[in-house]
């Protein structure tokens, strides 16, 4: 438990009242982005406050209204998911940037040069979103931003979300192991056995994860796969 000359105010406004509760800064920003913590582990002091400076504390009344309960770690637990709780600047700054590799690390993922249809390098990307004067909000999810990023820089590099379709041949005894793979990747559109034993299948995987798809099959079949890039 964090002391209270340590701890931040969690502060949620709600039908009408508010509601605040004193956690550590550290353990409530893991708990908003899905960290499972006990909610006793984080705060300072197990009261839920109107006024926390003050030492006001919420009213029962106000809490059953609000969150059907009149404990203060039930209430507690939705302040810190609802509310906003005043982070650091360090903290803003941390959160922002493991924000910003996790949506650079998507976009890298599933995007491709359209003009070439290979993927941008991750740190190309990185400097699109610097030139467009992107800003990340910390407590967005990545998925919540990553379209609003792609429109933004495609003004600086050709790029788009799209899926693409990889012919491989691999020798038949390699089959077990890349059957294996190709979920982690993408999906087994057609298949076909030939008549040397060989297997060849269609692949749809996003368009960036072509290098490492190619690097993986070449580890896991020594070398002994061929692959082309359907147009």
């Amino acid at each position: 438990m964090v002391s209270l000359e340590d701890a931040v105010i969690a502060r949620l406004e709600y039908y009408g009242e508010r509601f605040e509760v004193l956690v550590d800064p550290d353990l409530a920003s893991d708990f908003k982005r899905g960290k499972p913590i006990n909610i006793d582990e984080i705060l300072a002091v197990e009261e839920v406050f109107k006024d926390a400076k003050k030492g006001d504390k919420a009213s029962e009344e106000a809490m059953m209204k609000a969150f059907q309960t009149a404990d203060p770690l039930e209430a507690a637990a939705t302040i810190l998911q609802k509310g906003n709780v005043q982070l650091t600047a360090q903290q803003r700054r941390n959160m922002q940037e493991e924000k910003r590799r996790s949506i650079v690390a998507k976009i890298s993922r599933e995007a491709i040069n359209p003009q070439t249809k290979l993927p941008h390098p991750a740190r190309r990307i990185e400097i699109a979103m610097e030139e467009a004067k992107i800003h990340v909000d910390p407590f967005k999810s990545v998925d919540e931003q990553v379209n609003t990023v792609l429109k933004a820089i495609r003004t600086k590099i050709p790029i788009r979300f799209e899926k693409v379709r990889v012919v491989i041949k691999i020798p038949g005894e390699a089959t077990g192991k890349v059957y294996g793979v190709i979920p982690e990747y993408g999906e087994t559109k057609k298949e076909e056995w030939q008549q040397d034993g060989s297997w060849i299948a269609v692949v749809e995987i996003p368009g960036g994860l072509q290098e490492s798809f190619y690097q993986k099959l070449s580890e896991i079949t020594h070398g002994q796969v061929e692959t082309k890039l359907m147009k």
